[in-house]
């Protein structure tokens, strides 16, 4: 019997390979106290050390901008003054550069890896990066990379940094199997990129794989299989040669209209946080975007951007989409979601308290500001805003009023804008789902995050391990949710889209069909499979489909009945 380890899949495919073991000496860290006369010496030693390391970031080739969007981002953090204002403070407290940067390090770890958003608790692995290689300029030591390869290697490591991924040679690696990570980790986001099959999160393959041991890594399954038997290899070849003619067959199709076999037609689009994500959304056949994540804008800068800044970027996006519809979401932090540069209130619920349109009311200046670049964008294309968090119809109006306040600001100066763009909200809280029927009323749609709503309609912290098994859209109170709002939008002639995760999940895309949803915003990658699945169906059998799952009364049942139906 072959033996197979599981992970975590964060990159999909199948690669058939010899092991290549990627572990790293430990780092030994001084405890040595210093002396008043030798702080200004361990100051320059680490500012010495941020400076070879940006140039060397600087200096880095890469094949991807995925790859060159890491070394910016590393290089904008070896800026945040926070990190570094912090490392001087404890030198100053007599700790050496080593420690004070090692703890340093391990505190902002710490406090990313508590944040619920998986994303930004991804961002963890970043700041452990930098720490890592500042720690091996300060020791002078040469740490180890893969720029030179074996052909056909599958890396098993602990854990792949960011700048392992973009240092390697792309050429020679089939796939990655590491101890740590998840599926929103930047060396994961690469691999997807790179399209190079990757396991994440499977505890202990480093110490159970030997180097030149012969895998098979299976990223449908989340299988990882060690020196299996022959039948098992001829199996994994014909899949792999099975899933080369079906990447042909999906690219033939991704720029196709989703239209089912009875001309229902739903609209496929993306979900973006930068430029570049969208040049990837197109080149799959993304036919909008159906949510741009500003948040990134105010996250990744050093100060609230300007109205300038903001307008270049939706100006840009709306642009290259030509036509096709932007929906920009208004600022969305708090919670999970802090900036460096603004210090947000301690709470004991953020996730229930001061974040995104709450901030926006309470600091007028940044959200009219953010609304009059989405305006002047709107002059440049088929601009939508989306209002996240909403629930009840007086913070609508609110949100109305200070818009025709800023349309007012624009007329007076001459400046162009839609003045019908239209204005939607999430449906992310229990509160909205209630009470959709009213909501509908005084917006143009409704575009459901499942993520959050999930999370709120089952109570279940999508954070916490130990509950991870309970957080599960397909739960039918879940489901009746969507239904709920997508009909309370269809009564009154209005539409609704979405772009929660649930949105990408290609095995509940009949479903949500079936359930009458409008429009699907949704990773790039997953879009050729999603209208391939669209154009084979009809919008009377997906609807047939859907009112069975919906009688279903519990979540096992449901995943069941979606299983055999694949």
């Amino acid at each position: 019997m072959s033996q197979y380890k599981i992970g975590i899949v964060a990159s999909e495919g199948i690669a058939i390979g010899k092991a290549y073991l990627f572990i790293k000496e430990d780092l030994e860290i001084s405890n040595l106290k210093i002396e008043d006369n030798q702080v200004d010496g361990e100051i320059d030693k680490f500012k010495k050390a941020v400076e070879e390391y940006s140039e060397e970031l600087n200096n880095t080739e890469v094949s991807t901008e995925t790859q060159q969007e890491v070394i910016n981002a590393h290089i904008g953090m070896l800026d945040d003054p926070f990190l570094l204002e912090t490392v001087e403070e404890k030198i100053k407290n007599k700790i050496n550069a080593e420690k004070a940067l090692d703890d340093s390090i391990k505190e902002m770890v710490t406090m990313m890896q508590s944040l619920d958003d998986e994303y930004l608790r991804e961002r963890a692995t970043d700041y452990k990066d930098i720490g890592e290689r500042l720690l091996y300029k300060l020791k002078g030591i040469k740490p180890k990379n893969l720029s030179d390869l074996p052909e056909d290697s599958i890396i098993v490591s602990k854990e792949l940094t960011p700048t392992d991924t973009s240092l390697m040679n792309k050429d020679r690696v089939l796939g990655f199997a590491m101890d740590l990570g998840g599926k929103t980790a930047h060396t994961s986001i690469i691999a997807q990129t790179l399209g190079i099959p990757a396991l994440v999160g499977m505890k202990d393959v480093s110490s159970s794989v030997k180097e030149g041991d012969f895998l098979i890594l299976d990223c449908y399954e989340g299988k990882l299989y060690i020196n299996p038997e022959e039948n098992i290899i001829k199996e994994y070849k014909e899949k792999v040669e099975e899933i080369k003619q079906e990447k042909i067959r999906l690219e033939a199709i991704k720029f196709k209209e989703a239209i089912t076999k009875d001309n229902h037609k739903v609209e496929i689009a993306c979900n973006i946080g930068n430029i570049e994500d969208l040049k990837l959304g197109l080149s799959q056949g993304a036919e909008g975007v159906g949510l741009f994540r500003t948040e990134f804008l105010y996250m990744e800068n050093d100060h609230f951007p300007t109205e300038e800044e903001q307008f270049e970027v939706y100006k840009e996006a709306a642009e290259m989409l030509d036509g096709k519809p932007l929906i920009i979401r208004t600022l969305d932090i708090g919670g999970d979601k802090s900036l460096s540069y603004f210090k947000f209130p301690e709470e004991e619920n953020p996730f229930l308290g001061w974040r995104a349109l709450r901030i926006c009311f309470d600091m007028p200046e940044i959200f009219e500001t953010q609304l009059k670049a989405i305006l002047r964008a709107s002059a440049f294309g088929k601009v939508r805003i989306l209002l996240p968090m909403v629930i009840s119809v007086e913070e609508i109006k609110r949100v109305k009023e200070i818009l025709t306040k800023v349309k007012e600001k624009l007329k007076n100066e001459n400046i162009e804008f839609d003045e019908n763009i239209e204005v939607g909200i999430m449906v992310e809280t229990p509160a909205s789902v209630i009470i959709a029927d009213d909501l509908i009323k005084y917006v143009d749609y409704f575009s459901i995050g499942t993520n959050d709503l999930t999370q709120y309609i089952l109570a279940v912290d999508r954070g916490n391990d130990k509950i991870s098994n309970l957080y599960n859209t397909y739960n039918p109170a879940v489901l009746r949710s969507i239904k709920q709002v997508i009909e309370a939008s269809h009564k009154v002639g209005k539409w609704t889209g979405m772009c929660g995760g649930f949105a990408g999940d290609t095995k509940a895309t009949k479903l949500l069909l079936g359930m009458g949803l409008d429009e699907f915003s949704a990773p790039a990658a997953n879009i050729p499979k999603m209208k391939d699945i669209i154009i084979n169906i009809s919008m009377e059998d997906a609807k047939e489909f859907a009112d069975n799952i919906l009688n279903i009364e519990t979540t096992s049942e449901i995943e069941e009945v979606i299983k055999k139906a694949l």
